[in-house]
Parts: structure tokens; sequence; C-alpha cells
């Protein structure tokens, strides 16, 4: 069956993470649609992180603002499967963990907790204080999955890119999503 997913970016370093999770899945014959949201600062870490702009001009992608609460994913009746935050800022991660739905992206996120539905945060912030870890606590409690953007090197990553996939791949891999990629032993 194919998914429809939620990707929200919050305002956290690391906008590869999300750049390299929408090339992946763009050609995916698994995912009929893709709801992206950008929070504000989002935009701004995009461009001074990423200098390019990615295309999203395909029927597979619906772009939506941060603050259209009318957006189908507002709703615990559309039809996304899926949601991930990612990079999640330790900020949006503590509102969500806090029922504080300000933002279409913190709304879609206690849609997906509230639906029981799979909800992904890849956390980008180091160290951690005890406020993070207790926010993730909540967030494990109520069935959110939190993953570190923290690379592996078991493949030999030889790019940032390669090094990143490493994070991206165990997202899509979380997703429930079949593709190819380096597998420990395989």
């Amino acid at each position: 069956m194919k998914q429809k997913i939620i990707i929200g970016i919050s305002g956290a370093s690391g906008m590869i993470y999300p750049y390299r999770l929408i090339e992946k899945l763009k050609n995916s014959e698994y995912v009929e649609q893709i709801g992206i949201i950008f929070s504000t600062n989002a935009k701004v870490i995009w461009e001074a992180e990423i200098k390019k702009q990615i295309d999203l001009n395909t029927s597979k992608f619906c772009v939506y603002e941060n603050n259209d609460f009318s957006a189908p994913m507002a709703s615990g009746s559309s039809l996304y499967s899926s949601m991930v935050i990612i990079p999640s800022s330790m900020g949006t991660l503590g509102r969500v963990a806090n029922g504080v739905s300000d933002s279409l992206i913190t709304r879609c996120a206690d849609v997906m907790l509230k639906e029981k539905r799979k909800i992904i945060f890849v956390v980008r912030e180091t160290p951690y204080n005890l406020i993070h870890l207790e926010n993730m606590k909540q967030l494990l409690l109520a069935g959110s999955i939190i993953c570190p953007a923290n690379p592996s090197f078991y493949s030999n990553p030889q790019t940032i890119e390669n090094l990143a996939d490493t994070i991206i791949d165990r997202v899509i891999d979380l997703l429930q999503i079949p593709f190819e990629t380096y597998r420990w032993g395989g």
C-alpha cells in the first residue's frame, strides 16, 4: 500500500537530512504523497546550509505554510500514515511533548499521536539537557520514535551525502518503505 507522509522541517541545523529524505522518497513507488511543512526558521537555515532549491513541482509533493491549520493533515480524518520531523529542534520536540499545537507542524504531530500513527523525531541537538531527555521520554511513552541524527560509519561513507544517508536510510526503514541500501553483514 502506498503511504502518505508528512515531513515537518523545523529550524534546527541539519537541512541536509530533509533534503536527502525528499530526494530519496520522491521516486519511491511506495509513496503516494508527501506533505511538506517548513517552519519560518527552517526556511532561513535551509537557505544558509543547502543553498539550492529542491524541485517540489510534482504531484507527489504538497507544500503547506506552517500557519495553515486548514491543511488536510491538521485533522485526524486525513489519511497520512506517518510523519517525520527532520531535523527536529528541541523547541519543536518540547512543544509536541507538552501538547502545544501552535503551528501546523506541532498540530500534525499531535494528530499523529492521538491517532496512534507513526511519528519520527530526527533530533539534531547535542549535548542533551535533562529537559530534552524528559521531553523525549514523554514522546516515547506516547508512541513516538526518537531517531537522533547520529550517522554510522559501517558503510565507509565517502561524502557528506553518504554520511547523511546513513540517517536517512534508517528513517526510511522506520517508515517501512522498501529500498536498497547498505546492510550490516549483507
